[in-house]
């Protein structure tokens, strides 16, 4: 059996962490953190989930929590990472990152943390998704600079960061598949007088609206065609089961960074 600790369980992907776990036999819930002076502190983690009790009530100690469990699922904020980082780092628990919008420095303190854990690191958790940055990769390598790359992306009103890190992959691995750097080629949105389209251009665009768990379409557009490659997230539970099936797999893993296609075998 192989115990967990949520940090961020009351947000949304907490919750739904919460709630996924009673359909992972080989997985416990050890704690569920929450910052202090959070209102759900000492409440059950289930009750706040919207789900049945699970017996463990919402803390806001990490230390503790860190230090109960196997393996560390973080959906916090990003300015909350390199705390978690160091404490998985001085414990020396596997760490499951899902937080994205990292700094430089916040994602150096995670870097630091794969000296000594296994670090699985995604900008999205959905089986799904991952297995699209593959597809996406093999079609920037068949669909040359003659196709135009355009991502856009629209996630529900109340995300603070944008793109997503979820469109900024998807952007990447157009890049990789095409072999051309992608900070050298990457714009992001449009406004005034643009000019033409440069035909190297990898284009990001955000949306934000109502209540859209996560809808991302890759489009390559040509001289009569284009190809669109398209994930859409109606729920948060694709998304917690993928994170929980990477606890599963990354407790057996050596120290270092991990990836989601590496579980999958990409």
């Amino acid at each position: 059996m192989i115990s967990i600790a949520i940090m961020g369980a009351c947000g949304r992907m907490g919750s739904a962490l919460v709630q996924a776990v009673k359909n992972f036999p080989n997985l416990k819930l050890a704690a569920a953190v929450e910052q202090p002076g959070h209102p759900m502190v000492g409440i059950d983690s289930g009750t706040v989930a919207g789900c049945p009790p699970t017996g463990v009530p919402v803390t806001d100690d990490p230390e503790a929590a860190v230090a109960a469990a196997d393996v560390v699922i973080d959906f916090t904020f990003h300015t909350v990472v390199p705390a978690v980082a160091e404490c998985v780092r001085r414990h020396r628990k596997a760490y499951v990152l899902g937080t994205t919008g990292l700094t430089p420095d916040e994602l150096a303190s995670v870097e630091a943390a794969a000296q000594v854990v296994p670090v699985l690191m995604a900008p999205n958790m959905s089986l799904g998704v991952n297995l699209l940055l593959n597809l996406v990769k093999q079609a920037a390598a068949v669909l040359d600079s003659g196709y135009d790359a355009e991502i856009v992306e629209m996630h529900h009103r109340h995300k603070k960061d944008a793109p997503s890190g979820t469109a900024i992959a998807l952007a990447k691995a157009v890049a990789a598949g095409r072999g051309v750097d992608f900070d050298a080629v990457a714009c992001y949105g449009r406004e005034g007088i643009t000019g033409e389209r440069a035909p190297e251009t990898i284009a990001i665009h955000a949306v934000r609206g109502g209540d859209v768990v996560g809808d991302h379409v890759v489009m390559f557009a040509a001289d009569g065609e284009r190809v669109e490659l398209v994930h859409k997230a109606t729920g948060r539970g694709g998304l917690a089961a993928g994170a929980l099936r990477a606890a599963e797999w990354l407790a057996t893993q050596r120290p270092g960074f991990h990836a989601l296609r590496d579980m999958l075998g990409l």
